[in-house]
C-alpha cells in the first residue's frame, strides 16, 4: 500500500507575500512571526487564551492535529487562517485547479501574479506566513475520487469546501472508511451552509449545577448523556457532561425529513428557512448530473423551479414560504463569493473544528445555512427517521476496503 505521505509536498517558507486584513483571530500573528522556534514555556503563553478557555489537554490535541482542507477558494482561505492561528499541527492544501482573475475578488491569499498558478501552492506560502509552528503542505492533484483508504486514515479531520454534491459525498464516504470526522461547506454570494458529519462523537459540556439531577439517558434522537462528574470552581459548584452525539452523511441527509417536532408543529414549519429547500435542491440538481449550476436559461430555470417546489413538498413545507423572489436571488448568487459571508462561514467551521478536536462544546448537528441578507444562521438536524431506530446504523467497514463511488 503506498505511503499516504509520499504524495503531499511540504512547502517552504517564502519571504515575501501579504498578510490578510488583521481581524479577532490576528492577535497571535505578531508574536508567532517573531521567532520560528520556541520553547515550551513559550508556546504555552503564546496560545495562553486558548489553554484557559479549553485546557492545556485540549490545546495538545488541537497542536497534534493534522487536517485536510479541499478546494482552496475564499471559505478555504478563511477556514485555513483560523485553523493554522489557533495552532493545529499541520494542513494539507489540496487542489488541482489553476487561479484565475475569478480567485482575486474575495480570496486573501492569492494576488495578480498568482493567476495560472496551482490555487494550494499559490495560497500555501501565505498560510505558512500566518504560523510557523504549522507544517503546510499541498496536493495538487484532484483527491476528489481519492482510492487509498489509507489517505483519509492519514488526516484528523477532512474538509470539502465549493464542490459539487457528487465529490463531496465521496470525501464523506472515505472520511467514514477512516473514521475521521468530515465536515462540507460552500458560499454562494449572500448564502451558504456548513454540513458535518462526524459519525460517532464524544463531548464535554461545561455548566454550573443545577437543582435537577442529570440522568445518563437520551436527549434527543441523536444525543445521549453518557457520564458526568461534579467540581467546584470558585465556590461554584460546576457540572462536566459528557454527551455522545450521533451523525448521518451526507447522502441520507440529503433527502432526509425534518425532525418530528417539527413535522407535527405548523408554526415550526412556516418558519423553516426557505434556503434549506434550495440547497437540498441544488443538491439534487448535481447529484443527478444536470451540471453544476443551472444555466440562465428559460428551460434550465424552470426546471430548477419545480425541482425546488418537489423538494419544499418533500419536507412538507408550506408552499407560501418558497417565494419566487427568493429563489430568483439564489439562483442568481449562484457560484459567487462575497468575502463578508466566507469570512462567517469559515469562522463557524474553523470554530467547529477546534471544538471537536478539544472535545468540548456541543458541535453542528447536522446542517448550518446562512443567509447574508437576514444574518439568519439556522441549524436543521437532517436524518433519516424509522421506527424504533432513530439514527440508522452504518455498518463498519476495514481501513482497507476500496472507497465506493456513487
Amino acid at each position: 500500500m503506498a505511503d499516504p505521505s509520499a504524495i503531499v509536498e511540504p512547502v517552504p517558507a517564502v519571504a515575501n507575500g501579504t498578510f490578510p486584513a488583521p481581524d479577532a483571530a490576528g492577535e497571535t500573528v505578531a508574536a508567532i512571526a517573531q521567532a520560528e522556534t520556541v520553547s515550551a514555556a513559550d508556546e504555552i503563553a503564546l496560545y495562553d487564551r486558548q489553554i484557559r478557555l479549553w485546557g492545556l489537554e485540549a490545546q495538545n490535541r488541537i497542536r497534534n492535529a493534522n487536517i485536510l482542507l479541499v478546494s482552496i477558494k475564499a471559505l478555504a482561505n478563511e477556514i485555513a487562517k483560523n485553523l493554522v492561528l489557533a495552532g493545529i499541527g499541520s494542513i494539507t492544501l489540496a487542489d488541482h485547479e489553476v487561479v484565475t482573475e475569478d480567485d482575486l475578488g474575495a480570496q486573501f491569499f492569492v494576488s495578480e501574479a498568482d493567476i495560472g498558478k496551482n490555487r494550494a501552492e499559490a495560497a500555501a506560502p501565505q498560510v505558512q506566513k500566518l504560523n510557523p509552528r504549522v507544517k503546510v503542505n499541498v496536493i495538487t492533484r484532484d483527491v476528489r475520487n481519492e482510492q487509498l483508504p489509507a489517505f483519509y486514515k492519514s488526516f484528523d479531520v477532512i474538509i470539502g469546501t465549493d464542490t459539487d454534491f457528487l465529490s463531496l459525498t465521496t470525501l464523506n464516504a472515505g472520511a467514514r472508511i477512516a473514521e475521521r470526522p468530515f465536515y462540507a461547506g460552500s458560499s454562494h454570494g449572500f448564502y451558504g451552509y456548513i454540513f458535518a458529519d462526524l459519525g460517532t462523537h464524544e463531548f464535554v459540556i461545561e455548566r454550573e449545577k443545577s437543582n435537577r439531577p442529570t440522568a445518563k439517558a437520551a436527549e434527543t434522537a441523536t444525543r445521549s448523556v453518557i457520564d458526568f462528574q461534579d467540581k467546584v470552581e470558585n465556590g461554584k459548584k460546576i457540572e462536566m457532561v459528557t454527551k455522545r452525539e450521533l451523525y448521518t452523511p451526507l447522502m441520507l441527509a440529503k433527502d432526509s425529513p425534518l425532525p418530528p417536532d417539527m413535522q407535527k408543529d405548523p408554526r415550526k414549519l412556516r418558519k423553516v428557512h426557505p434556503l434549506l429547500t434550495c440547497i437540498r435542491t441544488l443538491w439534487d440538481y448535481q447529484r443527478h448530473g444536470h451540471g453544476t449550476f443551472p444555466s440562465h436559461s428559460p428551460a434550465d430555470l424552470q426546471f430548477f423551479t419545480s425541482l425546488a417546489m418537489e423538494k419544499h413538498k418533500e419536507l412538507k413545507l408550506p408552499a407560501a414560504t418558497l417565494q419566487a423572489d427568493f429563489l430568483k436571488s439564489f439562483i442568481g448568487n449562484l457560484g459567487s463569493e462575497l468575502a463578508p459571508v466566507t469570512a462567517f462561514l469559515g469562522g463557524q467551521l474553523a470554530q467547529d473544528v477546534i471544538n471537536i478536536l478539544g472535545k468540548r462544546e456541543q458541535p453542528i448537528q447536522n446542517l448550518m445555512l446562512f443567509d447574508g441578507e437576514e444574518c439568519a444562521g439556522p441549524v436543521y438536524a437532517l436524518h433519516p427517521i424509522f421506527p424504533d431506530n432513530p439514527i440508522p446504523a452504518v455498518a463498519a467497514m476495514p481501513i482497507d476496503a476500496p472507497v465506493m463511488v456513487i
